[in-house]
């Protein structure tokens, strides 16, 4: 069950009281109060996450928001509204900025171009946008969509106040924003409003210098005014500001945005000084002469990034807790704790930071109420100054900010104003990035509510609509709904992720579903618990005792063994117990409690020469003991002839050399050497692999047609000859991930998702279980791109390669998303129309495997539905993890997690689920996949490798209901590996002394009685 968070420090400040006086009521250890926090007790915040959280705390956390959590959606004037000349509405510094962007630094104005070059491409501006001004109900009517209980919009002051001073308002202006708000009241959505973001009157830049000049502020105040008069009745939540920070820098420091003034660094400080004086005369207004009426709250909205050390250093941390400092402790320190600079910012910058007064200081110190916090690409990754990293490296983690700030700040209550991500400016509908990065912002939201017992009162989605991105144009989308910008109507239509948002908002966030739960019960007796390993080490050293040589050992000088030319004894025959590393090998599977074990043979090692005219006795003679003791010890052997590896696929050289699987005569050779391992094994295997995991996505359509005739005719050799004495069944084992939906409302990401796993998977699997032909959506799609590669099959092979099959084996690791948008150029495939992607609130192992325990029973499901109610086989599932992490958590997860999974697909959607084999047996052969870590020449079990023996032990989960269940032990009689048969030998000897000691005892009986009558 998720932690109680801690107690917030009150639901909310005393009416007029800053919020830093509510810091000494949560002092004291009781009652669920929190301890004070002082200015750096975030450092604290790097040491807590240094150690990755166990699995099941690291991906999607099932749990709800409390009750009365704010939802809401966000949007900005200049991006939206458009209408920038109309009815009256002044001039900002970004129409100024957007219609004469400044040149390039060392460039030349458009104006002084030389003639003849080619004109730039126009400048994007915010002159229509997403005409938001025009379409109040439009944008409401999305809001109501979305469910949102929170609407934050900002009012354009030039729209209001034409030259933004006092005197006579812009009335329709006014009336529009009034509108908005009745709608809103209408919908019952709380507003937030923002007084500033960022479109400065042009004639208070013109006149004053902007935000450079202090004398700004009463004119800031004068408007603030105008709208808490106007408006205040309806708004509960003002933000004055939105992100001083990129105001100040980048608008009078960098020029990077609106209104563009390249100054110095002393420039920036100086402006970010003056916003703050500004921000608290509009909280001391509002808390004197507003509050008591209109009993409203008011903030400013602070941007921040994240930032990771490179190193688990104190100083690394130093320098992370100054990048901070640098950018919202620059405004944060002075508002939430004491009205001055944060000291690393005094020290480093003296010479240009200016200071406060006393009395200043008093007057900024605790001007919130409430904690206004903005994190996304706006300022992360975007924005931010890289001299503001201080040489750490910058990461997108909300989940971290919000408890460094909770620390940091003395536990205010955090309201989520602007968060989210952003997709190409070709991204439609369809907007997958966007969303799995809205969902994972949210998730650590909740989990810093849950686990952390951060204060968090809302969140807001950025943004309702797309729109201007400021100095990115139209070339990204950050809406929840898509505008097509070259349309009359500018129609708002919801993408994947306003779906996905209103979802979410209908349930509060993540509520435990029955699905996610894992479910008790148990697997058929019968059921086949294997592991495998694919690259068996094929180790023919025998041991000592098959030397013949006769040795002295020279005990004077030496001390050695001295081998004796010429003295020979008689060479004996080899056992498999002369093969020394067969035994512990076996003797680690019994120790697994598996009750079979999974293994390829190497075709190349056993016919070098491709054919039967060279064959590798030895090795032969070593599958075969291996084979035989694995019976022998109750562990039914699973054999693959073939697995693609490396070198040259797995091939003899020869066969490689002469075009491998492109090579039809390649497909005669595999059943030469099926029949040889078929007459040689076969006694001992009674369930084989033709094909292990061929890879379709590096296979050609001509080695994929030669393959599957080669798995066909060895199937059917294996039919005819073989099956009636050796009583074993035999398959193709397919590699089968499962392919998901990105968006899971999208029709077309869900027809790219079947495509994807009939190229992956019906490609091999629908000739052989299906209609013995290729799948159709594979054909047609080829066909309609005039690629006519695809070979056909004769009517005769058709028939020859339907129904080779005894059961349906298939190898499962992971899951995949896909989208049909072209969001990322570079990993979309032009040939399937597809772009694969993740979600990034899954767990995923060090070799970035997603870890999705649903896809395998989604699989399963999938596989029944295609190809019918057929016995089936996982034949391989695992993960790999850290080979230095003593206490191997992840793969234990996974495990856990997959085989209920499997328990799920069998218990609840009646899969005939015969077995599963997990990957891999040890790590000396897939090394970090292994069960058993090796090191020095020694094998030690892993806690996974328990957890695994447990389950089979188990023979599932079982619950109260099945405890009482218990299934007999079946021991496999195996006659030609039984002890009289193996030793023989032995047996011969016993007998012969067991007859001569009965003929002692009857010769000592006979002659003493003859004895005792002649003594008579």
């Amino acid at each position: 069950p998720p932690a109680t968070p801690a107690a917030p420090c009150g639901a909310a400040p005393p009416p007029g009281a800053p919020l830093a006086l509510c810091a000494p009521l949560c002092q004291g250890g009781g009652g669920g109060r929190r301890l004070r926090a002082e200015p750096g007790d975030g450092a604290q915040t790097w040491a807590r996450f240094a150690h990755p959280p166990a699995p099941e705390a690291t991906g999607l956390f099932h749990d709800t928001f409390p009750d009365g959590f704010f939802w809401a959606v966000g949007s900005a004037a200049y991006q939206t509204e458009g209408g920038w000349r109309q009815h009256g509405k002044g001039v900002s510094i970004w129409d100024t900025f957007t219609h004469h962007p400044p040149a390039p630094k060392g460039g030349l104005p458009i104006a002084d171009l030389p003639s003849g070059a080619p004109s730039p491409v126009p400048p994007a501006t915010g002159d229509v946008a997403s005409d938001g001004y025009n379409n109040v109900f439009r944008d409401t009517e999305a809001l109501r969509e979305l469910g949102v209980t929170h609407y934050r919009f900002s009012i354009s002051w030039a729209r209001v106040l034409p030259n933004g001073t006092a005197g006579a308002p812009n009335r329709e202006g006014l009336r529009y924003y009034r509108r908005l708000l009745e709608r809103l009241r209408e919908l019952g959505v709380q507003p937030v409003v923002t007084l500033y973001h960022w479109d400065l009157p042009q004639h208070l830049q013109d006149a004053y210098g902007g935000w450079a000049n202090r004398a700004l502020a009463d004119h800031f105040r004068d408007y603030a005014e105008l709208c808490f008069r106007h408006f205040g009745a309806q708004v509960k939540y003002w933000i004055t500001i939105d992100n001083p920070y990129v105001v100040a820098w980048h608008g009078y420091a960098t020029g990077r945005l609106a209104p563009g003034v390249r100054g110095s660094p002393r420039l920036g400080y100086l402006v970010a000084h003056n916003l703050l004086l500004a921000h608290a005369k509009i909280w001391h207004l509002y808390n004197t002469s507003f509050r008591p009426t209109q009993g409203g709250r008011v903030s400013i909205a602070l941007s921040s990034h994240w930032i990771s050390p490179r190193r688990m250093t104190d100083q690394s941390i130093k320098e992370c807790q100054k990048s901070l400092d640098f950018v919202l402790g620059w405004f944060a320190k002075p508002i939430f704790v004491d009205g001055d600079y944060p000291e690393s910012m005094k020290n480093n910058l003296s010479s240009v930071l200016p200071n406060f007064t006393e009395s200043e200081k008093k007057f900024i110190k605790g001007t919130a109420d409430f904690f206004a916090l903005s994190f996304g690409p706006t300022l992360s990754f975007q924005l931010l100054d890289p001299h503001m990293k201080f040489r750490q490296i910058e990461s997108p983690s909300l989940r971290q900010l919000l408890s460094w700030i909770d620390l940091e700040y003395n536990h205010p209550q955090i309201f989520i104003v602007e968060n989210g991500w952003f997709v190409s400016g070709t991204t439609k509908k369809d907007d997958a990035k966007y969303m799995y990065y809205l969902k994972k912002f949210i998730m650590e939201a909740l989990k810093a509510i849950r686990l952390d017992g951060v204060d968090v009162i809302g969140y807001t989605a950025w943004s309702l609509m797309d729109g201007f991105e400021w100095h990115r144009g139209y070339s990204i989308r950050r809406g929840l709904f898509y505008v097509d910008f070259l349309s009359q109507d500018k129609k708002l239509l919801p993408k994947s992720s306003a779906l996905f948002y209103q979802k979410l908002i209908e349930k509060n966030g993540f509520p435990p579903l029955p699905e996610n739960q894992p479910l008790e019960g148990t697997f058929p007796c019968d059921f086949a618990w294997g592991v495998v390993d694919n690259y068996i080490q094929v180790d023919t050293t025998l041991s000592q005792f098959t030397d013949p040589n006769v040795y002295l050992w020279d005990v004077h000088h030496s001390k050695k063994l001295i081998k004796v030319d010429g003295a020979v004894t008689k060479k004996r025959k080899f056992y498999c117990v002369d093969f020394a590393a067969i035994r512990p090998q076996i003797a680690l599977l019994r120790e697994m409690h598996v009750t079979h074990f999974h293994f390829s043979l190497d075709w190349a090692l056993l016919l070098p020469l491709g054919n039967q005219s060279q064959v590798n006795r030895t090795v032969l003679h070593y599958y075969r003991c291996v084979a035989g003791e694995l019976v022998r010890a109750n562990i039914t052997p699973v054999v693959a002839l073939w697995q693609p590896a490396a070198p040259h696929q797995g091939l003899p050289r020869p066969l490689a050399r002469q075009g491998g699987w492109e090579n039809p005569h390649t497909a005669l050779a595999f059943v030469e050497y099926a029949r040889l391992c078929f007459k040689e094994l076969g006694h001992h295997v009674r369930l084989w692999i033709t094909m292990n995991e061929p890879y379709t996505r590096n296979m050609t359509y001509g080695a994929g047609h030669n393959l599957l005739k080669a798995h066909a005719l060895a199937w059917r050799a294996y039919d005819e000859k073989f099956r009636h004495l050796q009583k074993g069944e035999i398959s193709i084992a397919l590699q089968a991930d499962w392919i998901e939906p990105a968006c899971p409302f999208s029709p077309k990401d869900k027809e790219v998702a079947e495509r994807v796993l009939e190229f992956d998977i019906g490609w091999l699997a629908e000739p052989i279980f299906g209609s013995g032909d290729y799948p159709r959506v594979m054909r047609d799609w080829l066909n309609q791109r005039n690629n006519f590669l695809l070979p056909y099959f004769t009517e005769d092979e058709k028939k020859l390669i339907q129904g080779t099959f005894d059961f349906l084996a298939f190898s499962h690791y992971t899951t995949i998303l896909v989208d049909w948008e072209k969001e990322d150029p570079v990993k979309y495939n032009d040939y399937l129309e597809v772009q694969e992607m993740t979600d990034i609130t899954w767990l995923n192992s060090p070799g970035q495997v997603a870890v999705v325990p649903w896809g395998l029973r989604r699989v399963l499901n999938w596989l029944r539905l295609k190809y019918g109610d057929l016995p089936m086989y996982i034949i391989s599932n695992g993960i790999d993890d850290n080979p230095h992490v003593e206490q191997d958590e992840l793969r234990m997860y996974y495990i856990q997690n997959y085989v209920n999974e499997a328990l799920k697909a069998y218990v609840l959607d009646g899969i005939n689920l015969c077995g599963y084999f997990a990957y891999s047996f040890n790590d000396r052969t897939a090394p970090k996949f292994g069960l058993y870590r090796y090191a020095a020449n020694q094998f030690e079990p892993k806690p996974s490798m328990k957890l695994y023996r447990k389950i089979i032990d188990n023979n599932g989960f079982p619950g109260l209901e099945t405890l009482g269940r218990f299934c007999p032990e079946e021991l496999t009689v195996c006659t030609e590996c039984s002890f009289f048969h193996t030793r023989k030998s032995l047996l011969t000897f016993i007998a012969f002394i067991f007859f001569a000691f009965i003929v002692s005892l009857s010769l000592i009986f006979y002659y003493s009685k003859k004895g005792r009558r002649s003594y008579k």
